[in-house]
């Protein structure tokens, strides 16, 4: 008779990853959280959030956060925060062994959270250099940290769990077995973000009340806003929060309908009516722009954010509202604009010039939209001077009227009775709307717009970004409306490519 290999279960050996998930400990167990440095850089009160599990800092990242505090940006900042976290907690203990943070005075802003009874864990530094598997075995510093979570993944006593925004340090750490995860504590679910407006049917009768009237209760609203679920769920009504739209459809008549918004924290609906006149020579082109431009030029509004995909308006609706503010009613001193400096692509390395002529090159959009509303291309309606659009621009910049900066100097500022827009907000971190917002002054309104599916900041995603944060935890705030522009009117082709593409 011959072999008959394939009678013999064959042999293979355990890979890495099996291997680690072969002792994957009791899940009741308190957790060891590994932290990657780019969550300290992203949030540094993150070290204080973990409730009564405990976390280590593997040695790499305390070299790489002191590489990074050198940098005169917000992530130098992160890292010169997370250094003074660190500073602090080692005077009351030893950092090698662990220190409660329990006895650290933490400032007002920072981030905390406990567990049951007020229960905390403690912060540690792991100095060792384990050795790794053959996978990870390069010389560099990802590897170095994801083999701190892997030795501590090999105890069974331990619930080893490592955190990193970095999507590849992610997957090689899941390769291996290990519980891996992003930072979830300012996280918000991008799916389901508030989009600012609900639409519901309604009578005739309540629409016509709602322009007739000036005021609707809401309580006269509820049927329309009553839902029965297709699943045969008990029906339910919809709350409309805080400056939130409602769309009303005509059950009768699909040419009939009505818009309005809930004013402020009272309990009524005020009706929203379409433009009379352009908006310094806008005119809002579907019904999102309507609401868009209402809570723009409400002065009670003081914070407005607008999400859209490009060619929405967004920048340019919220520029058509601060110049007519600004420049026509004279309601606000000035229009500062602001952006990240944050390139798409391979950055192009230094630009020549002074600040102004740097600066230039990162504002282009920003330009580009001032130069249309200026035309009277942009504004018929205005009474068009002999100069040109540039030179009108000019001297609103010389005369202080136009601001438009970076958001690198906005740290320590004060901006008191300005109509400040921020663009490109998606690529903020959360910590970062908050500082910005922090910075508004007496009589400013703070406009917020981006685009969520077009992020170039390489640790934020849809649901981690700044903006997506500030629309989410902001709701429901009396001083504060959002709206999600839903159609692209910048033309046919940009529509066709925004959704083809």
């Amino acid at each position: 008779m011959g072999d008959r290999a394939t009678d013999v279960p064959q042999q293979h050996a355990q890979s890495p990853a099996d291997a680690a998930r072969s002792r994957d400990p009791d899940p009741s167990l308190v957790k060891h959280f590994v932290l990657d440095t780019n969550v300290l850089l992203h949030n540094p009160g993150a070290l204080f959030v973990f409730e009564e599990n405990h976390i280590v800092i593997p040695y790499p990242v305390i070299e790489e956060l002191d590489t990074m505090k050198r940098r005169e940006d917000d992530i130098g900042r992160a890292a010169r925060e997370c250094i003074r976290y660190l500073d602090r907690l080692r005077e009351l203990g030893k950092l090698t062994e662990g220190v409660s943070w329990a006895g650290l005075d933490l400032p007002p802003s920072a981030p905390s959270s406990s567990g049951a009874g007020g229960a905390i864990g403690t912060i540690a530094i792991d100095v060792n250099d384990y050795e790794r598997p053959p996978v990870i075995a390069a010389e560099t510093a990802d590897n170095k940290i994801i083999a701190v979570a892997w030795r501590l993944h090999q105890r069974a006593d331990t619930h080893a769990v490592f955190v990193s925004k970095d999507l590849a340090a992610r997957i090689k750490s899941d390769a291996l077995g290990i519980r891996t995860e992003d930072f979830e504590n300012q996280k918000i679910d991008a799916d389901r973000l508030y989009t600012g407006y609900v639409d519901a049917d309604a009578d005739r009768a309540l629409i016509d009340d709602l322009y007739r009237d000036r005021m609707l209760p809401l309580e006269r609203l509820a049927p329309a806003l009553t839902v029965t679920p297709d699943n045969g769920a008990e029906p339910y009504t919809r709350e409309l929060s805080p400056n939130q739209f409602a769309i009303l459809h005509d059950i009768e008549d699909e040419a009939h309908s009505g818009l309005g918004r809930r004013l402020a924290d009272t309990d009524h609906m005020i009706p929203v009516t379409g433009q009379k006149r352009p908006t310094f020579g806008v005119m809002a082109r579907n019904v999102q722009q309507t609401m868009a431009l209402d809570l723009l030029l409400d002065d009670d509004v003081q914070l407005v954010t607008l999400l859209g995909a490009a060619g929405t308006g967004k920048t340019l609706l919220a520029l058509a509202a601060g110049m007519a503010k600004v420049f026509t009613e004279q309601r606000y001193d000035k229009l500062l604009v602001a952006r990240p400096i944050m390139p798409m692509g391979r950055d192009i390395g230094y630009l020549p010039g002074d600040k102004d002529e740097k600066l230039f090159a990162w504002m282009q959009p920003i330009f580009d939209n001032l130069s249309y509303l200026m035309s009277t291309r942009g504004s018929p309606n205005q009474n068009a001077e002999s100069i040109g659009a540039e030179q009108r621009m000019d001297k609103l910049i010389a005369d202080g009227k136009l601001v438009l900066e970076p958001l690198t100097y906005i740290r320590g500022r004060s901006i008191p009775h300005q109509f400040m827009i921020v663009d490109e907000a998606q690529n903020l971190t959360p910590h970062e709307v908050k500082t910005i917002a922090s910075r508004v002054g007496e009589g400013t309104k703070l406009v917020l717009t981006g685009d969520i599916g077009q992020i170039d900041n390489p640790y934020l995603d849809r649901s981690s970004n700044g903006l997506s944060y500030a629309v989410e935890k902001m709701r429901g705030v009396g001083l504060v409306g959002h709206v999600t522009l839903a159609k692209s009117e910048r033309s046919e082709l940009a529509s066709l490519a925004a959704q083809r593409l």
